[in-house]
């Protein structure tokens, strides 16, 4: 039998940092989300700000039923996220059931996990961003059906927007969202803008528009705000991040601006 060698405790402690990271975003996304935590790792994550994800049940298809059926979760998700201890911001990562649910319904459900702690919806990210542009004309875009995009026009048009004009692409399953080719939603982008728009929101976190919102916003020639882009730029803002992003779109440039 070989020698086995003696386990001993050291007798220093090494200090202590803090934290690992000095902010901390939480992010609770959809168990069938392709893009989001891609996303924030792209444009939030760094070796100042950590990005910390629960998944939570979701079943397809995404309709508004569906979507509202996730509210019981967002307590469960919140609270799996660094439990006990504080977070900078926590983003709930789907627009249509931000939506569906309602803003003030989320940040409850997620405030009753973790208190105190700034929550970023899509929507509401993506209202801060239209503003910060000073747009209120604007053209929507997104992957749904007439069903699950009507509740989103009301949002908009809720939030003092003017919709010059609305368009969907009928998909019911967002893993099939999520596969549609960035190069395909900047010609998708071009059609769904009003000639009167001053700006465009691309709705939908599983969409990947924010890798092209920059390349939208040259064919368009006029401010492109998308869902995980405005809900990245909202938590960089709130963890004191003003770091300039153009490659990500204009937004990317802006300070946070009031909601």
């Amino acid at each position: 039998m070989e020698h086995m060698p003696e386990i001993r405790i050291s007798g220093s402690r090494p200090p202590l940092d803090a934290r690992p990271l000095e902010k901390r975003v939480g992010l609770i996304i959809l168990a069938t989300d392709h893009t989001s935590e891609v996303d924030f790792a792209r444009m939030v994550a760094s070796g100042r700000i950590g990005v910390y994800v629960a998944r939570i049940p979701y079943a397809n298809p995404t309709t508004p039923q569906n979507l509202r059926g996730m509210q019981p979760a967002l307590a469960a998700g919140a609270a799996l996220i660094l439990p006990d201890e504080p977070l900078d911001a926590i983003c709930y990562s789907c627009t249509s059931a931000s939506v569906v649910i309602g803003d003030a319904e989320v940040e409850a459900a997620i405030a009753s996990a973790k208190p105190g702690v700034p929550v970023v919806t899509p929507p509401k990210a993506a209202v801060r961003g239209l503003r910060a542009f000073g747009a209120r004309r604007i053209s929507v875009l997104t992957p749904y059906t007439v069903e699950t995009s009507r509740p989103m026009a009301d949002y908009f048009v809720g939030h003092g927007f003017d919709i010059a004009s609305f368009t969907c692409l009928g998909f019911e399953d967002d893993r099939e969202m999520a596969r549609i080719a960035p190069s395909a939603l900047v010609d998708l982008a071009r059609d769904a803008t009003h000639p009167d728009a001053e700006a465009l929101f691309v709705s939908c976190t599983a969409l990947r528009s924010a890798l092209v919102a920059a390349q939208i916003e040259k064919a368009l020639g006029r401010p492109v705000v998308t869902s995980n882009q405005a809900s990245a730029w909202n938590c960089l803002r709130l963890c004191g991040d003003e770091t300039v992003h153009p490659e990500w779109g204009r937004l990317m440039t802006l300070p946070l601006g009031p909601a």
